[in-house]
């Protein structure tokens, strides 16, 4: 019976780790980059836009060659985020790597 307690323990622990690392995700920013720095996009933790910037260069060239700068902007961001939400996440469950747990990204 001992062996259950301290595993509901290190459950509840492991819960608190990630509740907390949650609230620490909504505040981390990424930032993603195209077009040789023409478009950056800057992304918070819960994936919201919170800055664009678009060089001059870039207001020139054909609007399908823009969006697509846009996309790239933002995919590259959304990934930089993912691996700082994993790295977060990681510090919580102290790289247990729990099965089946993914952050909704």
């Amino acid at each position: 019976m001992n062996d259950f307690t301290k595993i509901i323990t290190q459950a509840k622990e492991i819960e608190a780790k990630i509740k907390d690392s949650q609230e620490k995700i909504k505040n981390i920013e990424a930032t993603g980059v195209s077009g040789n720095n023409s478009v950056k996009i800057t992304i918070n933790g819960d994936s919201e836009i919170v800055n664009i910037e678009i060089s001059d260069e870039a207001h020139k060239e054909d609007k399908n060659i823009l969006i697509d700068l846009i996309i790239a902007a933002f995919n590259n961001a959304k990934s930089q985020l993912k691996s700082k939400t994993t790295e977060e996440i990681s510090k919580a469950t102290g790289g247990l790597g729990i099965p089946g747990f993914k952050w909704p990204l």
